[in-house]
């Protein structure tokens, strides 16, 4: 007997035969922000590393939109920003033989509420002015009310900040001073010892005792733990930029909406006002379940009916 079905009737069928039960979507998206590789998740969780991927693109999308949607008009008094190192592909001293455009240094810039500990701000890009610049005009736009505003020595800032703020804003650089690099210790990963600080103002009157960034420091140090694509000496990198930006956009949506902080015993979207609960990831799954849009296709037939009539 031949039946029929119109392209709304369809996609929902297909959907619902396709769609992983909601508990290993949220273990899926869990272990993501929780330092898993996506072929552990894979063995873990029993699903292929097409179903993971495809799981971290959707997320990753959902995320970004809904960090673009919720934060805004931030009420904040300190804001700290800081930059963190990663790669894509391959580092930058092999990056122009792989062939690969997306290959390289990978930068990840941030601007956090010292107060609530809420990333206001992320952008992925170089480590050049215009990332900067970049970072600087989104943070400004997510601001109610004038800041205080700390950033490490980094000349880019300079211009980036005078573009955004003009003289609306407390500005201070915190200028480490590190010394040599032990003989023994050169060409190994060790960094140079910091041996003090320096607090310069640079706009506007900022308060020199709360002239920092380790808090904004701390949370690299949680990126490093949560995200596995940024643990450093080892085979754990992306492998592709666009996967490395959505897995950064569900770790913010993670620690910002999701991921009680510890010392504030909610989360830091609750602390800063732009949400009145701890969000779960059956809110973000909902959330990608209601921008998937099927696309239009004719009527399903049953292979081998008869469709004369």
């Amino acid at each position: 007997m031949a039946y029929l079905l119109d392209a709304k009737h369809k996609s929902s069928y297909l959907m619902g035969m396709n769609k992983l039960p909601l508990a290993k979507r949220v273990q899926i998206l869990s272990l993501l922000c929780e330092g898993s590789s996506m072929r552990t998740i894979s063995r873990v969780v029993d699903v292929s590393i097409n179903t993971v991927t495809k799981m971290l693109v959707d997320a990753g999308e959902t995320c970004a939109e809904l960090h673009d949607e919720m934060v805004r008009e931030v009420r904040a008094s300190r804001v700290q920003c800081d930059e963190i190192w990663s790669f894509c592909y391959a580092k930058q001293r092999v990056a122009k033989t792989t062939g690969n455009a997306d290959a390289g240094d990978v930068w990840t810039w941030t601007a956090l509420d010292a107060e609530t500990k809420l990333i206001v701000s992320y952008y992925v890009g170089d480590r050049s002015s215009e990332s900067a610049i970049v970072l600087m005009d989104d943070l400004r736009s997510r601001l109610a009310n004038r800041v205080q505003l700390t950033t490490d020595g980094h000349k880019a800032y300079l211009e980036a900040v005078e573009g955004a703020f003009g003289d609306d804003v407390d500005y201070a650089m915190l200028v480490k001073i590190y010394g040599d690099i032990p003989e023994a210790h050169k060409g190994r990963y060790s960094p140079a010892e910091c041996v003090g600080a320096r607090k310069q103002r640079i706009t506007g009157n900022p308060d020199k005792a709360a002239v920092s960034t380790s808090y904004v420091e701390r949370q690299n140090l949680t990126m490093r733990m949560s995200m596995r694509r940024f643990t450093r000496l080892t085979n754990a990198f992306s492998k592709k930029l666009d996967n490395h930006m959505h897995a950064l956009s569900l770790y913010f949506a993670f620690y910002n909406f999701i991921r009680i902080h510890k010392s504030l015993r909610v989360s830091p979207a609750m602390a800063a006002k732009i949400t009145d609960k701890l969000w779960s990831w059956e809110d973000i799954i909902a959330r990608m379940d209601a921008r998937e849009t099927p696309k239009p296709r004719g009527p399903y037939k049953k292979r081998g009916a008869d469709n004369s009539n």
